[in-house]
């Protein structure tokens, strides 16, 4: 099991769920965050100030996933989130030591499958 965790353009973002969709990963938690990275900062000017932007406003993903979904996950995430451009993000793959459903008490492989339509 691994935690994917994809920080991505948030125009992006439409892009990377509708790839991520066809790919049949589903469950996923998204955050608003900011970031820098390899991005030129850039100067704004606010209130007749001028400012210093160097945080870049950015989405995470993180999605759980068995072993054999990692690889369709991060081609899903590249599919909808490359842009060619600096600042398109990073994907990480982090090991999981244990993953429990908190409404049947599932664990591991079992919490992370897709649910079964009865």
């Amino acid at each position: 099991m691994k935690l994917i965790v994809a920080i991505v353009r948030p125009e992006q973002l439409s892009d990377v769920l509708e790839q991520l969709f066809h790919a049949e990963v589903r469950g996923l938690t998204i955050s608003r965050v900011q970031g820098h990275g390899g991005e030129m900062e850039h100067v704004e000017n606010y209130r007749g100030t001028s400012v210093k932007m160097a945080l870049a406003e950015k989405v995470r993903l993180e999605i759980g996933v068995s072993n054999h979904f990692v690889q369709p996950t991060i081609d899903a995430i590249l599919a909808g989130a490359r842009t060619g451009e600096v600042g398109d993000g990073k994907i990480m793959v982090l090991p999981i030591e244990k993953i429990v459903r908190i409404r049947t008490g599932e664990e591991d492989q079992d919490a992370v499958t897709p649910v079964q339509s009865a």
